[in-house]
């Protein structure tokens, strides 16, 4: 992809992440599209968000790929390492080598390593003083960002915090969590029927979820309500043929 290519699906994707936000969304098929943006136009092998619980625990609500492995690295982050550095400390955190990781964030370290990943960047979705989780890109190359890569992740970044946190919705004190906690419990939901149509069609995890995604949008219905539909067995999908 040439550079004036990339820049203008860049555009087009920002403008098409603008146009969502001005009319109803589906805020998890609003973040999905985002970290696969991030995949596919920066200099990313995989993506992810992760949200603050009404705890401040951070959790994995969408990825680039639901494959157990990049779940498990995203966690262990979360737990000791860039993703909670940076939701901790409100800066972005860059690890241009994942050998040299702090002693601290070992497990996180080990997992990266064995998955082939050589280096992450952090980034904190932050409102204003409050940070309320992370988008988080690995690579399989060691290294740091490109300055215009670097620009498009905050950019990406701040679309994420929007979404979250629509203007609409900041009227009221307590709707900052009543949304994170939606979200949290709308990937529970989502996992629940990755499940369901992972087993119903004996077909992998990351194959599940595409099917789920693609009724999502062939029926123009929230990818929340497709999977809610699934675990309450209204709802059969069928691998194509």
């Amino acid at each position: 992809m040439t550079e004036t290519t990339r820049d203008a699906r860049l555009l087009q994707t920002f403008a098409m992440l603008a146009d969502t936000l001005v009319d109803d969304y589906d805020i998890v098929e609003l973040l999905q599209s985002l970290v696969d943006a991030c995949r596919d136009l920066l200099s990313t092998t995989a993506a992810g968000i992760l949200l603050a619980d009404g705890h401040g625990d951070l959790e994995l609500v969408v990825s680039t790929s639901e494959a157990s492995r990049l779940v498990e690295i995203m966690q262990l982050a979360a737990q000791a390492g860039p993703c909670i550095e940076s939701y901790r400390t409100g800066r972005a955190v860059s690890v241009p080598s994942v050998v040299d990781a702090p002693a601290e964030w070992a497990a996180f370290r080990d997992s990266a390593l064995g998955q082939g990943f050589a280096s992450v960047d952090a980034i904190p979705l932050r409102l204003r003083d409050e940070t309320i989780g992370t988008l988080n890109l690995l690579r399989s190359e060691p290294g740091t960002m490109t300055d215009l890569d670097a620009t498009a992740a905050r950019a990406f970044a701040d679309v994420a915090t929007i979404g979250i946190l629509h203007e609409r919705s900041l009227r009221e004190s307590e709707v900052l969590s009543e949304q994170l906690q939606l979200a949290l419990r709308t990937r529970v939901v989502i996992e629940q029927a990755k499940g369901v149509v992972a087993f119903t069609n004996n077909v992998p995890i990351d194959e599940a979820f595409d099917l789920i995604r693609a009724y999502a949008r062939s029926h123009q219905m929230p990818l929340s309500d497709v999977a809610a539909r699934l675990v309450r067995r209204e709802l059969t999908l069928a691998s194509p043929a």
